[in-house]
């Protein structure tokens, strides 16, 4: 593998990937953006299926949360079989159950339909995120890791980019049916795709699968309570904020309905950017370097945007650097804790992770509506709390980053076998 030379003068490897890597990465990265768009695209979707199906308005909360729930407990029961098997054949087992099951959606009839069918697409949808990941830290080392899940995970800021202003206009010129269709369409072309291309993967180490006394082992282990914190940190701080942000931008900040597309679009490119020089920044300077600059700049919007608003920190300005803030710290983060686990456990390690990660998005959305309320006007009254809590959260990431990653880098190297 070629060598460069790091800023010590010391030779490091090359974090280039290969071309055997990007088709690997490229084909991952279409996984999640199937899978990021599957769940994005249904709320806005809510005002057009709601009138078609005669849903009350209220009930539009319990078509996104299903989703999420069910991607919670199925993570959690994938993480005692999921590396019994072939990463290949079960990235495409979920691939083809989460197609037909958003295809299922577009024949819903009422909210019961409706309700099923995303909660089957939750279910095969949470092992699905679980499953690129584990294998990203399969095929490529330590070295490119970072930049490799840079660009898998860079599916979420295309998803918002392009894939959900894509459903809408589907919407538009079909009906809310359409976008349903379309993306379980393109989730059986990803099927074929990995069906084609996910041959040159190498051999799989034995995988023995999770029991519940390794699960024990695991929650008593230093390095993965260390994870599931950083894990819990990390999606806390995010989402007590992010289900209001529209909200509070349009309501306090009298920022125009019109133009919160543009909002979205600064922030998702951001985000976008962000995560690709986040991932050759950690791959180079390590986890806890890049995890400080991304916590800081999390922290500014967070307090001069929410917790303090100036005037001059204009609406585009704060959802920009928001997500762009925490887009690297999602990096460093995934980066870091692909070390934590043996290559023979590390689907299931991922599983816990994805449930985890779900668990404290909707407690972060739970809590912040019982810190919130609303005045005569429609304006958000206690933002400041819910962004002093999420500030408070977002300090202790680097910390606990810089904990984890000063233990993994006293541990030996992964083995060969799981940098082939």
């Amino acid at each position: 593998m070629p060598l460069t030379s790091s800023s010590d003068g010391r030779p490091a490897l090359s974090t280039a990937l290969t071309a055997a890597e990007r088709k690997v990465v490229g084909l991952l990265a279409l996984v999640q953006f199937v899978n990021v768009l599957d769940f994005m695209m249904v709320m806005p979707l809510g005002p057009d299926f709601s009138r078609d199906l005669g849903i009350d308005t209220s009930q539009l909360g319990m078509i996104g949360g299903s989703y999420t729930a069910a991607a919670a407990v199925s993570g959690l029961i994938s993480a005692f079989v999921i590396d019994r098997f072939a990463r290949k054949k079960a990235l495409i087992s979920v691939l083809t159950g989460l197609a037909f099951a958003t295809l299922a959606g577009a024949f819903a009839t009422g909210i019961g339909s409706l309700l099923a069918a995303r909660v089957v697409a939750g279910a095969f949808g949470g092992p699905a995120t679980a499953l690129a990941l584990a294998i990203v830290a399969d095929s490529v080392p330590i070295s490119k890791r970072g930049r490799a899940l840079g660009i898998v995970m860079g599916a979420f800021s295309i998803a918002s980019i392009v894939g959900v202003p894509a459903g809408l206009e589907l919407a538009r010129l079909g009906s809310w049916r359409t976008p349903f269709l379309g993306v379980g369409l393109l989730a059986l072309a990803t099927v074929a795709g990995a069906q084609v291309f996910m041959a040159d993967l190498p051999r799989a180490p034995q995988r023995m699968g999770l029991s519940l006394a390794r699960l024990r082992e695991q929650f008593r282990d230093p390095d993965h309570l260390l994870s599931v914190a950083i894990g819990v940190c990390v999606m806390f701080s995010s989402f007590v904020v992010v289900p209001n942000v529209a909200t509070y931008i349009q309501r306090n900040l009298a920022y125009p309905r019109e133009r919160i597309g543009l909002m979205y679009l600064s922030g998702g490119l951001a985000s976008l950017v962000s995560m690709q020089l986040a991932g050759r920044a950690t791959d180079r300077s390590g986890a806890r370097t890049t995890c400080v600059v991304g916590t800081g700049i999390a922290a500014v919007a967070l307090y001069f945007g929410f917790a303090r608003h100036h005037p001059w920190f204009h609406p585009i300005l704060i959802v920009t650097l928001f997500m762009a803030g925490t887009s690297v710290r999602a990096i460093a983060y995934n980066t870091l804790t692909s070390r934590v686990p043996s290559p023979s456990e590390r689907g299931s390690f991922m599983a816990i992770q994805s449930t985890v990660q779900h668990l404290a998005s909707a407690c972060g959305a739970f809590v912040s509506s019982t810190l919130l309320t609303s005045d005569g006007g429609g304006r958000l009254v206690g933002f400041e709390r819910v962004a002093g809590l999420a500030i408070g959260l977002c300090v202790c990431v680097p910390v606990l980053v810089a904990i984890l990653e000063r233990r993994l880098d006293g541990r030996t190297v992964e083995p060969a076998s799981d940098h082939a």
